[in-house]
């Protein structure tokens, strides 16, 4: 089942989301769904709480990067494999350069900023079969698994723009919560009127 996603303004994006157990219902087919909502979007990665669902949860797919060249060797092979799920995941560190990438969200449609983040992190999560997994991460991989996990956390990228940058998107902002934007999947509008 294809969901449609929250739109910029749903207060579900703003709000620390739940852990769950292993008796979440339905848990397989929720992440099947989740999955194919991402991929109907287009996207790398996609946070429950993009669906309206306030739970830690989130998958990724960053196999479309694989192929860039500007990337190192060792970077791409984990992109050619980088498609999984996390749940009840846990940033234990976050460390190196900081550096700043364009970054976009299924939430936000049609805006892309550059976003400083760190190169590495190590994360503890647990996968689709409850196993508990520590695992570090760095450079696009880390960067896609630090965009979902702030949603989980209630952070969108914007909020990590400088005062300027936020008030001179504030409009499209705006238009994104009220439905005036072009978009080629099902969203949720919180503004649209009823």
């Amino acid at each position: 089942m294809i969901y449609p996603i929250v739109a910029y303004g749903d207060p579900v994006l703003k709000k620390m989301a739940e852990e769950i157990d292993e008796d979440f219902e339905n848990l397989d087919q929720f992440i099947q769904d989740m999955y194919e909502t991402m991929e109907a979007a287009q996207g790398v990665g996609l946070a429950a709480p993009q669906i309206g669902k306030s739970i830690r949860l989130f998958v990724v797919d960053g196999t479309p990067f694989h192929e860039d060249e500007d990337l190192e060797d060792e970077e791409r092979e984990v992109l050619k494999t980088f498609r999984k799920v996390f749940i009840n995941p846990i940033i234990l560190e976050e460390k190196g350069e900081e550096w700043d990438f364009e970054e976009g969200c299924l939430s936000i449609p049609g805006i892309r900023e550059d976003v400083s983040r760190h190169d590495e992190l190590t994360i503890e999560y647990y996968d689709e079969n409850w196993e508990l997994k520590e695992e570090v991460y760095s450079g696009i991989p880390a960067r896609i698994i630090q965009h979902e996990y702030d949603h989980v956390e209630g952070i969108l990228f914007t909020d990590k723009l400088g005062a300027l940058k936020k008030r001179m998107l504030k409009k499209r902002l705006t238009n994104i919560s009220k439905g005036i934007v072009d978009v080629n999947y099902r969203m949720k509008f919180p503004a649209l009127k009823k």
